[in-house]
């Protein structure tokens, strides 16, 4: 039966409610912070905890309309209720909410006809079920056709374009001979996974069955002795004669607060970026995205998103058909930007929901009405819903006398370990005592690419203070993860930066060597670092990382991933899709962007910079 049944004005403010079982706001809280402030509403249910959650608009009322019951029950009559009942609601109530002179109306009467109502369509619900049985066979068309099949003369098979009839025990021998080819194992194939046929195995004593040794490294002349020496990488010493300059852009440096902290310089954003603001007049913007259009696209001007906003007449109230060609080129407009697709279905659908039955003017309200709405769901999203302030939580963890500990995980090649270190000459300048954890025990190079990260950080910052912690190869991560945290207890670091192995999110075994690495350690931070290349696949890896993180770790409580790392920004003009992605799946903030190979190469991300690119022709 039906737990709670709301009635609100999309500000929040409750005009009527009932509850006809255990369930409180809670549920209601959870879907309006998971679900409409995150413009997830073009989902159909929200299920949460043991209840099932299902919602309507009237949005020319705004107002949402919200039932919930238990998910065990799969009650089908909630989308009728919902749907009669805001539809007698309004035609009872929807004019005097419209005048908003007489103030909120009184709903003495509506709850009698909610009553009558719900009890009516869940007899009709009940009444359907008891009729609705299943048919037996013999009422069906199949048997009829059957049972004339079998009772047909023998001449009328003759006709060869009619199927011969199969007798009784010949039917029955076929069915047995079947089984018995089916059971027995087909000739040439091995059983088991990942069997391949014996076409594709090599000939026992051919050429291809000879594993071939690895070939020596050959050289075309003696090295001199300066060569060798400049290749000779094992003296410790080497940081004291290191010129790491070049690894730092002083135009790029960030700058420090009033406070003393130093903070990373923002993304610039483009001269097309600063053409576009919210204070724009919209004709002025109409003016600007159609030069975008014909300087980037002058052949196919026709067919871009400005196109569709105007071969819309003025409608009155925009219907869902109305809106479905202008939405479909949205899509098509986000996915080209490098939205994921799916990500860019449920945005345009959620937008499209919010719109249906609202009153417009003229033309140029509906493109502005659209616009806006769409640019204010980016926003939403893409806004931090969480602290980004690292340096006060790290400050928090000083004032506890322990190290702050982030952990920063991701597939391969993504530049985890590059990041890292811009990262770490980030703290370095706030006067932070770093150490790094080489938890990467299984990439060969991965410890000696941060013992150069260190030594070039030492090189730059005379007393600054950044060690390694290392144990070599081969060792379980979250032991040595655990050490290098005991260890900056004892040697009064501040921060303690795990570098992990990069791992695709489908390696089952590497994905619960790293649930074992954050249950054990628990840390601070969980910063997932992703590239700014992909499209729909971040949504695959962050979605398989959270996944991992919670059904390996074996807690009641487990972790997720609490922040992103951009990487490759600047290599993707204006397809900033991926930053919207990855905040619509995990609904954390992106904490940095990397733009390049200078550890003043980390920037911090403005959510207007990527506004404006995903909307830009």
């Amino acid at each position: 039966m039906l737990d709670f049944f709301s009635i609100a004005t999309k500000g929040g403010l409750v005009l009527w409610s009932k509850a006809y079982g255990p369930a409180q706001s809670s549920p209601i809280n959870n879907l309006i912070q998971d679900i409409l402030i995150e413009e997830r509403s073009s989902t159909q249910i929200y299920l949460k905890d043991n209840y099932a959650i299902k919602w309507t608009f009237v949005n020319d009322l705004d107002l949402i309309f919200i039932a919930v019951y238990p998910k065990s029950l799969g009650l089908t009559y909630i989308d009728t209720l919902l749907q009669v009942a805001s539809t007698q609601f309004s035609d009872r109530y929807g004019d005097r909410i419209l005048r908003k002179s007489g103030g909120i109306p009184q709903l003495k009467d509506w709850g009698v006809q909610f009553e009558a109502l719900l009890q009516t369509i869940e007899d009709q619900d009940a009444l359907s079920k008891k009729t609705k049985q299943p048919r037996k066979f013999e009422q069906t068309v199949g048997y009829s056709n059957s049972l004339a099949y079998a009772k047909a003369k023998p001449e009328d098979t003759k006709d060869t374009s009619k199927p011969a009839l199969v007798d009784e025990d010949e039917f029955l021998r076929n069915i047995e001979m079947l089984k018995k080819k089916s059971a027995s194992p087909r000739i040439g194939v091995r059983k088991g996974r990942g069997a391949k046929s014996p076409a594709a195995s090599p000939i026992i004593g051919s050429d291809d069955s000879k594993k071939k040794a690895k070939e020596g490294r050959k050289w075309d002349g003696k090295i001199s002795a300066k060569d060798a020496k400049s290749l000779d990488y094992s003296n410790s010493d080497a940081a004291d004669v290191v010129n790491a300059d070049h690894l730092v852009d002083q135009s790029k440096l960030g700058q420090h607060g009033k406070d003393g902290t130093y903070n990373v310089a923002d993304l610039e954003a483009s001269d097309e970026d600063e053409s576009y603001s919210d204070d724009e007049s919209e004709e002025e913007y109409t003016k600007i995205s159609a030069r975008s259009l014909q300087a980037k696209k002058p052949a196919a001007a026709s067919n871009g998103l400005l196109s569709f906003f105007k071969n819309m007449t003025g409608q009155k109230e925009m219907t869902a058909e109305t809106l479905e060609p202008i939405m479909s080129k949205m899509k098509e407009h986000l996915i080209n930007k490098n939205v994921a697709a799916d990500i860019a279905q449920h945005l345009c659908d959620s937008v499209a929901r919010g719109l249906v039955g609202q009153t417009l003017g003229s033309f140029k309200s509906v493109q502005a009405h659209v616009k806006q709405s769409m640019e204010t769901a980016l926003k939403r999203i893409l806004t931090p819903k969480t602290s980004v302030d690292l340096l006060r939580d790290i400050a928090q963890a000083q004032a506890e006398k322990r190290p702050y500990t982030i952990v920063f995980i991701g597939v391969n090649g993504v530049g985890k370990s590059t990041n890292l270190s811009k990262t770490a000459f980030w703290l370095l300048q706030n006067n932070l005592k770093v150490l790094i954890a080489a938890c990467d025990t299984f990439r060969s190079g991965a410890v000696e690419q941060l013992r150069v990260h260190a030594r070039n950080l030492k090189a730059l910052e005379q007393n600054a203070v950044v060690d390694l912690y290392e144990k070599g190869y081969g060792k379980d991560s979250a032991s040595i993860a655990k050490e290098a945290i005991s260890s900056a207890k004892l040697t009064g670091h501040d921060v303690v930066l795990i570098d992990t192995a990069g791992r695709m999110q489908d390696n089952d075994p590497l994905m619960r060597a790293l649930a074992k690495l954050v249950t054990v350690n628990n840390p601070d931070k969980i910063i997932f670092v992703g590239e700014a290349l992909v499209g729909n696949e971040a949504v695959d890896q962050l979605t398989k990382f959270n996944a991992a993180l919670k059904d390996y770790s074996g807690l009641a409580n487990p972790r997720h991933i609490d922040g992103m790392i951009l990487t490759k920004f600047d290599t993707i003009d204006d397809k900033v899709g991926a930053a919207l992605s990855m905040t619509y799946t995990t609904g954390q903030p992106i904490l940095f962007v990397g733009t390049g190979q200078t550890y003043t190469d980390l920037k911090n991300m403005k959510v207007s910079h990527v506004v404006a690119s995903l909307l830009r022709e």
